[in-house]
């Protein structure tokens, strides 16, 4: 058996052309087959390029025991599911840029990869190549002094052609997608060599560009990168207009011009690019013996020697911050693709329906009247800026055993309810899952808006009713027992089912409580404040209420009512993010930091060391494990985040643990 890495090729366009090529002529990899859509197009592919095996669907290619890897050479949209069916099949995949539509589907191919233990790199192939290595290593000598500007395009004039993927928007055309992820990569390399780190990803991009009138694809756009350090960076594509495809890096000592950073020589032609310091000029070469595709396709396999599951080269994280930074250039652009628009993305990114994985982990309690079970760790809807986004968290978020969705009226400007509908639509799930509304945040507080409100918020959310409605602000100037009428009202008219408050202090609840039994009216059956192991020194937002003191404690354990807990866990203040030296963060030092918060913190960490698991998740486990019913409300951004959240799962603790970290005890 052969020790070059076997690889296997999906898809038989002209780029997979191009790789088989390279990887014939490579040192660590061989070619062991191939997979087209037809019998007949992987034949002849494999009879033109030597290929050992050809397959008639991309589902026997990944079948093949002997194909290790493989190289995904489809349309970029359809990158993501054969990246996902690659995963679970076991293959290494080194998947052709833009390694996806948008970050979100970039998002759930690293998942799918790590889930699976496979390894997983976007094939830029000009980042194997010596010429980049040498480009980093000049950024970094210091020869340019402060890297002060970056100018990168890559464009070219393809003539319109409707039928062309370049000028389809059902195939991600468009120059940002196909070319323009070249220079924005570059950018972020050189930022990031600049400050001694593998790449930067930029603090705020702005940019401009023409739409094709039929198609509504980029003709040509041009886009700024502001870093950190005050490095800007100027991109530009095209697939309209031909353009100079070139690098410059301009700094305070010199300027160095890379004439072609994209498809650099290979095959033992020079590479060459030019270093100008104090106005002298000097050519520098970079020689190359080998196929520019080969060292692609070698970079992988030596990665793999040496027991990694990421290219050093291309990692994971720098292929999600090259998405999310093309996401903002397409944003400001105007262009989203169609098949990304909330009432067409009827389909999960893996394109098959949700299922929930074996090992799904998140438990669900029940809450007394509710027939429906309501997931320990609860879905926050409220930081969703595209469907793309939402459906990515929210389907792993399903997969994992998750089950209840808490928005309100107020996110993003009804945005995040308007999204959730969507996607309870497009999923078929509404008749499982519960949703938790807020409304009547201040000031509509009263019995009138929060009607109103109700009205518009069950309508974006395409459903007839809240599973559980919960006032997202008091206010104390009205009686509790207007607020219990109003809500009863809703009730009997199947709008909600359960009610109750948020940033409610317990003596309003309380009086409100004692007001329904009076009256034979249903009661608040939730409260829904802050709480966590450290204490919130000053309100997140105005009007908020916690619940973390010993008063509100022994309150909620003799009452026993169900705690739906927001900012469970201090907003990362039990990650590496705070400090009592790290003051970057406003928002963190204003709210959390405090004498007590940091010891608290300091026995998170001890008690983390000893359990094996992080200090953060050790903070959840103390909301998870309080003497009376809680459901800890999680806000992830990120796939990562949410299974970076269920480690929490694994943490038990005991009383005494509890009352040491919450200081209460010396020691345990």
């Amino acid at each position: 058996m052969s020790t070059k890495l076997g690889w296997g090729i999906l898809a038989t366009g002209r780029i997979a052309g191009i790789f088989a090529q390279g990887v014939a002529r490579s040192h660590q990899s061989r070619l062991v087959a191939v997979g087209s859509r037809s019998a007949e197009s992987a034949a002849r592919f494999a009879q033109e390029f030597g290929v050992p095996r050809a397959h008639g669907s991309y589902e026997a290619l990944l079948a093949d025991p002997e194909v290790q890897a493989v190289y995904i050479a489809t349309p970029h949209p359809q990158h993501v599911e054969w990246a996902v069916r690659a995963a679970e099949a076991g293959k290494h995949i080194l998947c052709e840029k833009p390694i996806g539509l948008n970050h979100a589907e970039a998002m759930v191919m690293a998942e799918a990869a790590r889930r699976h233990g496979v390894l997983l790199m976007e094939a830029f192939m000009y980042r194997c190549h010596p010429q980049t290595a040498k480009i980093v290593e000049i950024v970094r000598s210091g020869v340019l002094g402060e890297i002060r500007l970056i100018q990168a395009a890559f464009g070219f004039n393809a003539g319109f052609n409707p039928t062309s993927r370049l000028w389809a928007n059902a195939a991600g055309g468009g120059g940002i997608l196909d070319v323009g992820c070249y220079p924005v990569s570059m950018a972020r390399l050189v930022a990031g060599a600049a400050g001694g780190r593998p790449f930067a990803d930029p603090v705020a991009v702005t940019g401009v560009g023409q739409l094709h009138p039929e198609t509504g694809v980029d003709v040509v756009a041009a886009a700024t990168l502001k870093f950190a350090g005050g490095i800007v960076a100027q991109v530009a594509t095209s697939v309209g207009v031909h353009q100079d495809s070139s690098l410059r890096i301009y700094g305070t000592a010199g300027m160095l011009h890379v004439p072609s950073p994209w498809i650099p020589p290979s095959d033992g032609v020079a590479a060459t690019m030019t270093l100008t310091v104090g106005g002298k000029a000097e050519e520098i070469t970079v020689a190359v013996p080998d196929a520019l595709y080969g060292l692609e396709a070698d970079a992988v396999a030596a990665a793999l020697a040496a027991g990694q599951r990421e290219v050093p080269a291309m990692t994971v994280a720098d292929t999600l911050g090259n998405l999310a930074t093309l996401d903002q250039w397409r944003t400001a652009v105007g262009l989203t693709y169609e098949q990304e628009k909330p009432e067409n993305l009827t389909h999960t990114h893996a394109r098959r329906p949700l299922r929930r994985q074996a090992d799904a982990v998140i438990p669900s309690a029940t809450i007394a009247g509710l027939a429906k079970p309501v997931s320990r760790l609860v879905m926050g809807c409220d930081n969703q800026a595209t469907m793309p986004h939402a459906a990515a968290i929210w389907d792993d978020y399903y997969e994992r055993g998750g089950l209840t969705f808490d928005t309100a009226y107020i996110y993003g400007n009804g945005l995040q309810e308007k999204l959730l509908g969507h996607w309870l639509r497009h999923r078929g799930v509404r008749d499982e899952v519960s949703v938790i509304v807020k409304g009547a945040h201040t000031p509509h507080c009263n019995p009138t808006d929060l009607a109103r409100e109700l009205e518009v918020s069950l309508g974006r959310l395409q459903t007839d009713h809240a599973d559980l409605y919960v006032l997202h602000r008091d206010n104390p100037d009205i009686p509790v027992g207007e607020f219990v009428d109003v809500l009863n009202a809703q009730v009997q008219a199947g709008r909600i089912r359960l009610f109750g408050g948020s940033n409610w202090s317990l003596d309003r609840i309380a009086a409100a409580n004692r007001y329904a039994k009076r009256k034979g009216l249903q009661g608040f059956s939730v409260v829904s404040n802050n709480f966590s192991l450290a204490r919130m020194v000053n309100e997140v937002w105005p009007g908020c209420v916690a619940a973390s003191d010993p008063d509100s404690r022994r309150w909620l354990r003799r009452h026993q009512l169900p705690l739906l807990a927001w900012s469970s866990q201090a907003r990362g203040f039990f990650t590496e993010r705070a400090g009592p030296d790290k003051r970057d963060d406003w928002h963190l030092v204003h709210c959390w930091y405090s004498d007590d918060n940091f010891a608290r913190r300091e026995r998170a960490i001890e008690l983390a060391r000893r359990k094996g698991v992080t200090p953060i998740a050790i903070a959840a486990a103390y909301v998870l494990h309080q003497p009376f019913p809680t459901f800890a409300l999680i806000g992830p951004r990120f796939i990562s985040e949410t299974v970076s959240s269920l480690e929490c799962l694994r943490v038990t603790l005991t009383p005494r643990e509890l009352a040491w970290l919450n200081l209460e005890r010396e020691r345990i």
